[in-house]
């Protein structure tokens, strides 16, 4: 997959981006039985986990972290669901507060750099199942996944055997301006926004006051949304200081475990100038980046496209990386 070209018929990273993720294979009847289970925080609030039981013994666990307005029905997780299924490993998806189909309870959602969250979740399967693990994560979940491996450094290995990333947006800065900006503007952030405020307004029904809704509800970019929501809700000063602190970017060298970071280079959301170079990564890290792909996207094959083949291409080097 680091040499992926996309088919003849889907040219371009906004039809890559966006075709694979409305019609292209795994299709939902597709999608193996969940087993969902939920989880009190330590602070008291809740988050649900959907479990795949492993077909192989002793077998690993692939846990994914899934990506902004996202959940374990995406066809990408779907599309994972089936290669660790192959594999014979078991696998989780563990839901963003909020992103289950419930809304949670405390005066928080998740963010780009939700490391204390994604460790909290892989310490406890570690330490409840025994079995090993292995981590991916997509978009914002491969963000916050890479921030939680770069803050253990070496402690990570005790947790994980190999960490991948797919399309994270490791410089959310240089991402957050390009989705801020003309078509991205129209239609990416559009579409975000179409979801993320109603859940803020909700968010601020269970907790009046807890940010300015006014603000909120005149918020036209992402940009906008961060700085008067994500931001301080998560004890950051603003968009600004939220979107610098929170990138994987510039601690990429601090990672101590095999660790893949998966990007096109035509991503909309992710440009190919904010990408990391081997010199701004560590010995542990592998670099993918294909020119083509879009976001979320190499789909492969005949029309209409199948996305399995990306996911089979991650387990993989998770399998021999381990």
């Amino acid at each position: 997959m680091h040499d992926y070209r996309a088919p003849r018929w889907l040219p371009g990273g906004h039809l890559q981006t966006i075709w694979p993720s409305l019609f292209s294979r795994p299709w939902m009847h597709e999608a193996p039985p969940y087993r969902r289970e939920r989880w009190t925080t330590p602070d008291e609030d809740f988050v649900d986990l959907d479990h795949l039981d492993a077909t192989a013994p002793g077998a690993p666990r692939l846990v994914l972290f899934h990506g902004l307005e996202s959940s374990s029905s995406s066809r990408y997780a779907i599309a994972f669901a089936l290669a660790a299924r192959a594999a014979g490993w078991a696998f989780t998806v563990p839901h963003f507060r909020g992103c289950s189909g419930e809304p949670n309870l405390a005066p928080r959602a998740y963010h780009s750099g939700d490391f204390e969250e994604v460790g909290w979740i892989l310490e406890r399967l570690r330490a409840r199942e025994g079995r090993p693990l292995l981590a991916a994560g997509v978009s914002l979940g491969g963000n916050a996944l890479l921030r939680w491996t770069e803050e253990q450094g070496d402690g990570a290995a005790a947790t994980v055997r190999a960490v991948a990333a797919v399309s994270a947006p490791v410089d959310l800065t240089a991402s957050g301006r390009a989705i801020d900006r003309g078509f991205n503007r129209a239609v990416y952030a559009r579409r975000f926004l179409q979801t993320m405020k109603p859940r803020a307004l909700a968010k601020w029904q269970q907790h009046p006051g807890l940010f300015d809704r006014e603000r909120l509800l005149r918020a036209t970019t992402l940009w906008e949304f961060d700085d008067v929501f994500t931001a301080p809700l998560h004890g950051f000063a603003g968009a600004d200081d939220y979107w610098r602190r929170a990138s994987a970017k510039p601690q990429l060298h601090a990672v101590r475990v095999p660790t893949l970071v998966f990007n096109a280079r035509n991503d909309p959301f992710v440009p190919g100038d904010s990408l990391p170079g081997p010199s701004e990564v560590g010995a542990h890290v592998t670099l993918w980046q294909p020119a083509d792909g879009g976001h979320v996207g190499f789909a492969q094959g005949p029309f209409p496209g199948d996305v399995r083949p990306f996911a089979e291409a991650v387990v993989d080097w998770l399998r021999r990386a381990a």
